[in-house]
């Protein structure tokens, strides 16, 4: 079994271009219109969609997310609600590789191992946790072997310099890049040494590295354009639904506008 994000970013390399992922939050403002923009967004043709599950504390969060989190879980958003969503979109089709970015508690609390049977049965391609530190990935990493289904993405920061390689050892998918100290979702005045940060993941990643964290438009990556492979852009995409009032068109719009500039 293979990898629906692997095949993309192969796909993408032997065409030439560059990826580009969306975040949005599950169950934002409901779970019938999450569905309608995945659908617009697969159609305006996004490589990957970031689907954030909501916490009730997520740390590595910025006000927007950590408010599209709250509005959902209000909402009445649940893990379970989550991967029937999952399940029925993809049984009505929706082929586009989705990603879990989530938080250990959510994972623990289900169970490692009934986690990933039920990632694997609703057509979830891969995590991120952002904190789930590199020496304690095992018991998940476990419970991931042996089925390429779900895997495990790694991110890294400017602050993990001496860990990149340990980290990119064995990495699988893409390689997350939060390009600037802190939260998400702060402007797009990047950490000044970002360029030679990047170079350095680069030059030891066997696989796509991907920038995210304050990208709002295509020019925003402009300058780490020849060293990325790809750009993921949440907080400004979750402020653009909600001023357009969650609209599918506005979602397929920017999707294609943004890929175009990359590309």
């Amino acid at each position: 079994m293979t990898n629906r994000i692997e095949n993309k970013m192969a796909e993408l390399k032997n065409e030439g271009k560059k990826a580009f992922v969306t975040y949005i939050t599950a169950g934002l403002p409901n779970l019938e219109k999450t569905k309608e923009l995945i659908k617009a967004q697969e159609q305006a043709g996004i490589d990957v969609i970031e689907l954030g599950i909501p916490f009730s504390d997520p740390i590595a969060d910025g006000p927007v997310i950590q408010q599209a989190s709250y509005e959902a879980l209000l909402g009445g958003v649940t893990l379970k609600k989550i991967f029937s969503l999952m399940k029925e979109m993809r049984s009505e089709g929706v082929n586009v590789p989705i990603v879990f970015m989530m938080y250990y508690n959510t994972v623990l609390s289900c169970g490692v191992e009934d986690f990933v049977k039920e990632c694997r049965g609703a057509g979830v391609d891969g995590l991120i946790i952002p904190d789930l530190p590199f020496e304690e990935q095992e018991e998940l990493n476990n419970a991931l072997k042996g089925d390429d289904t779900t895997i495990l993405l790694q991110l890294v920061s400017p602050v993990s310099k001496d860990r990149i390689p340990m980290i990119l050892d064995g990495a699988r998918g893409f390689v997350y890049c939060v390009s600037s100290m802190g939260v998400t979702g702060q402007a797009a005045d990047f950490h000044k040494e970002v360029i030679n940060y990047l170079k350095d993941v680069k030059s030891v990643s066997k696989i796509p590295v991907m920038m995210g964290f304050g990208i709002r438009t295509a020019e925003d990556v402009e300058p780490m354009k020849d060293i990325i492979d790809g750009a993921i852009v949440g907080s400004h995409f979750i402020n653009l639904m909600k001023e357009s009032s969650f609209s599918a068109d506005k979602a397929a719009e920017y999707v294609r506008e943004f890929k175009a500039a990359l590309n």
